[in-house]
C-alpha cells in the first residue's frame, strides 16, 4: 500500500494519545519543569526490520510541533541491537508525553514487518506472493497492513469493497457456489474480481465452471492443493490459505499456487523490543 496520508494517520494518533493521557500526565506535569529541554533516542534492543518510523515521528509532532524529530532508520532498514531509529530533541515534557504511544506503534509495526520478512525469505526462488488478511487489530488496519508491505508481502483486501470473496458461510446462505457467483455476475461492478473459497476438488471445479477469477484453497492437504493446480491449469488464480506457518509455507508454495495468504504475519507477530533513551 502507498504511504499513509496524514488525514488517515492523525485520527489514529489522536485516539491513542487520548487513551494514554486520560485527564492529564500527573507525573510529567508535576515533576518536570516546563522549560526543561532534553534529547532522546529510540533504539532497537534486538535485530529488527524497521516499519513505522514516520508514524512514531508523527506522534511526537502531534504532541508538540516544536520538537525536532530526525529519522535515522527508514522503513525497510535491517537493524542490529543498539542501532538508532529516531532522535528527538526539545521540550522534556513533550518527549515524555509522546514516548509510550510512539513506542507502541513502532514496536508493533516493526514486529509485523520482521515476521513478514521471515515468511518472505522462505519463498525465495519461487514465484509465489505472500498476502496478508483482514485479521487486524480494529482501528489499526492501515498501520498493520503497511508493515506487512515493508516486510515484503502484498496487501489482500483492505476492506469489503475492495473485492469479493465468497466464503463458506456465503455459499451456504446463497445455496451453493454456482448460485452465489451467478448473482454476483449479474450485479457486481465489472472492475471487481470474484474469489471463491473452496475446501475440496469438487468445489474447485464448481468455482472454475461458475467463472471465479480467483479460487482460494482453504485448509487443503498439500497433495490436494497440487491436484487443484493441475485441475485449474491457469484458468484462474489460486490462493492457498490456512495452516500457513514458517515451517509449511515453502512446501505450500511448491504446489504451484499463485498466492499464499496468512493472518499469522499480523496476529502472531510479537512486538519488536525497542527503547527510548532519555537525556537532559
Amino acid at each position: 500500500m502507498a504511504t499513509i496520508h496524514a488525514i488517515q494517520l492523525n485520527p489514529m494518533i489522536t485516539r491513542a494519545l487520548e487513551e494514554d493521557w486520560g485527564f492529564g500526565d500527573w507525573t510529567t506535569d508535576l515533576c518536570v519543569p516546563a522549560d526543561k529541554q532534553a534529547r532522546a533516542r529510540i533504539i532497537a534492543k534486538e535485530p529488527t526490520l524497521v516499519a513505522g518510523s514516520e508514524v512514531a515521528r508523527a506522534v511526537f509532532l502531534a504532541v508538540d510541533p516544536t520538537l525536532r524529530v530526525e529519522i535515522a532508520a527508514e522503513n525497510g532498514a535491517s537493524l542490529q541491537k543498539g542501532d538508532l531509529i529516531l532522535e528527538i530533541s526539545g521540550s522534556a515534557r513533550s518527549i515524555l508525553k509522546g514516548e509510550r504511544v510512539a513506542l507502541n506503534f513502532l514496536g508493533r509495526m516493526c514486529g509485523i514487518a520482521t515476521l513478514t520478512r521471515e515468511f518472505v525469505k522462505q519463498l525465495t526462488g519461487t514465484k509465489v506472493q505472500l498476502l496478508d488478511t483482514r485479521k487486524t487489530t480494529p482501528g489499526l488496519r492501515l498501520l498493520e497492513k503497511s508493515a506487512t508491505v515493508v516486510g515484503g508481502a502484498r496487501n489482500h483486501r483492505m476492506c469489503l469493497t475492495d473485492g469479493v470473496i465468497v466464503k463458506e458461510n456465503h455459499i451456504r446462505a446463497a445455496g451453493g457456489i454456482s448460485a452465489a457467483v451467478s448473482r454476483l455476475l449479474e450485479s457486481l461492478p465489472p472492475t471487481l474480481k470474484i474469489e471463491v473459497e473452496t475446501t475440496n476438488l469438487t468445489e474447485v471445479q464448481e468455482a472454475l465452471d461458475a467463472g471465479a477469477d480467483l479460487i482460494m484453497l482453504d485448509n487443503m492437504p498439500i497433495a490436494e492443493m497440487a491436484l487443484a493446480v493441475r485441475t485449474v491449469r491457469g484458468r484462474a488464480l489460486l490462493e492457498a490459505s490456512g495452516n500457513v506457518r514458517l515451517d509449511t509455507v515453502r512446501e505450500i508454495a511448491a504446489t504451484g499456487v499463485n498466492f499464499i495468504s496468512t493472518g499469522a504475519i499480523i496476529h502472531s507477530a510479537r512486538w519488536s523490543d525497542l527503547s527510548l533513551l532519555f537525556e537532559t
